[in-house]
């Protein structure tokens, strides 16, 4: 081993094992062997002269210090990834890309891509991970579809961001009735990434309680399934479970929303091609 390099090919290795915080989860994604992963991850700690994994005998446990590599390694192959997918497409009549967080693809964007279809069929659509692109330029895509307040004047707003309290009927029927927000104090809250959220809900309703642990979930994408298996309450942007409203699947236990200032926004790239201004037309007629 070159000990004046870092060993780029075990990289890959360690970032799915801090990913997953399994070596043998990590193994199946890269057709490897877990010992494989091991060596790999072995290797890396030998050069750094530190460790990224307490192991034991029911699996491996990430340090502090792998958790803070692993989220640079992430974000540096998640740049090489759209650097070579930009080049891979350079000079040819390439499909339209469009990059959005997974939630927005997931729930609402990939459910209208048949009715696309049938309209287009000739233009390719590829969607890929916004990761933390401000612009299309910086994700390498046509498009970029962002959530937060209006991120530039070109901006289209196709969905409100707001959220609102958010439950399973069947919850309700276990837990109810839930007529005031307090009630919901006594109640299992679901959090999306930070608990900041549901104590700022209260906070609108003059309600300054500590809550409740209770899990909290890496991004909405996740969250949602909590939610409609009756697990509790979550802070849920109505635009994305609308089909879930209006079967009464799910239901809204309060007017109150937060993020009333958010929306998804649809950002196009300087330049189009003629599919790509299609098909960004087409995002925004069927946001209406």
């Amino acid at each position: 081993m070159n000990m004046q390099h870092v060993p780029l090919a075990s990289l890959r290795a360690f970032e799915a094992a801090i990913r997953h915080e399994s070596f043998a989860k990590a193994a199946a994604e890269l057709n490897l062997t877990a010992a494989g992963v091991s060596q790999h991850v072995r290797a890396l700690e030998e050069w750094l002269g530190i460790k990224l994994f307490t192991r034991h005998a029911r699996g491996v446990t990430a340090t502090i210090a792998g958790r803070e590599f692993g989220a640079v390694v992430a974000s540096g192959l998640g740049q090489i990834d759209i650097a070579a997918r930009k080049l891979r497409l350079a000079g040819t009549n390439r499909p339209v890309s469009v990059a959005c967080i997974a939630s927005v693809a997931t729930r609402w964007l990939i459910p209208r891509l048949q009715a696309f279809k049938k309209q287009y069929p000739e233009i390719q659509i590829n969607i890929v991970y916004a990761l933390d692109a401000r612009t299309p330029e910086a994700a390498s895509v046509d498009l970029l579809i962002r959530h937060g307040p209006r991120p530039a004047v070109n901006a289209v707003s196709l969905l409100p961001a707001e959220t609102r309290p958010t439950c399973s009927a069947e919850y309700e029927r276990r837990h109810g009735p839930i007529r005031r927000p307090a009630d919901l104090l006594d109640l299992d809250l679901l959090h999306d990434e930070t608990t900041a959220a549901w104590t700022q809900w209260f906070a609108l309703e003059n309600i300054r309680r500590p809550l409740k642990p209770g899990p909290i979930f890496a991004d909405f994408g996740l969250m949602i399934g909590s939610v409609i298996g009756g697990q509790g309450i979550g802070l849920c942007p109505t635009a994305l479970i609308s089909d879930e409203l209006t079967n009464g699947t799910l239901v809204t236990l309060s007017d109150t929303s937060l993020d009333t200032d958010k929306s998804y926004w649809l950002l196009p790239a300087d330049r189009l091609s003629s599919e790509a201004e299609i098909f960004r037309d087409w995002l925004i007629s069927v946001s209406k």
